[in-house]
């Protein structure tokens, strides 16, 4: 069985996060890709989201932090938006062809009345992408998950700082999602001379 594993190189993932934005236009699938790699949501919780948890209706802005309650594990967690996030909102929000109200599915399904995107959907729009840049084995909707964490390792996030933002148990589960990989630790080994 393989695992699936997070997009390394930035290059492929430039080209993979915009697939939805320059080759094959869909927004609602843009949005997806770019929540998924800046929240580090399992997509269950991204689909599960509605315009209520991300926007404040009385206020007419997006709010700063996204509560979530994980389905997986029942833990709450708080996310900050960043920057890419609100842009990506802001841009779908106007695209819609009605306002949505706060119950109305982020990510709706084209089946059925306010009904959101399956799993599997979700999995055809990451596999589809991913395809198109050449990513075609051990890519799935948590290589999304994995990308975020493997990418904050890269830029110097504590490993330890990850496993609280993934509500791991343990620090070699983390080192798991990260796909630290034999050329990563080849890497650390020809730029040390002492």
């Amino acid at each position: 069985m393989s695992t699936t594993q997070p997009i390394r190189d930035t290059a492929l993932l430039h080209e993979f996060k915009n697939f939805y934005l320059e080759k094959e236009t869909n927004i609602r699938n843009y949005t997806l890709c770019i929540l998924g790699l800046n929240t580090a949501l399992r997509i269950t919780d991204i689909l599960a989201l509605r315009w209520g948890d991300l926007y404040d209706f009385s206020r007419s802005c997006f709010l700063e932090h996204l509560a979530v309650t994980e389905k997986k594990t029942g833990k709450s967690t708080a996310i900050a938006l960043n920057q890419a996030v609100m842009d990506v909102l802001t841009v779908y929000r106007s695209q819609l062809s009605s306002a949505p109200e706060k119950d109305t599915c982020l990510f709706p399904s084209r089946k059925g009345a306010n009904q959101p995107l399956s799993r599997s959907q979700a999995f055809r729009v990451i596999k589809k992408a991913a395809e198109s840049v050449g990513l075609c084995h051990n890519i799935s909707c948590h290589s999304l998950r994995k990308t975020f964490g493997y990418h904050a390792w890269r830029q110097g996030t504590p490993p330890a700082l990850l496993m609280n933002i993934y509500n791991h148990s343990s620090y070699q589960i983390t080192k798991r999602y990260l796909g630290i990989e034999q050329d990563d630790r080849d890497k650390v080994f020809k730029n040390i001379s002492l």
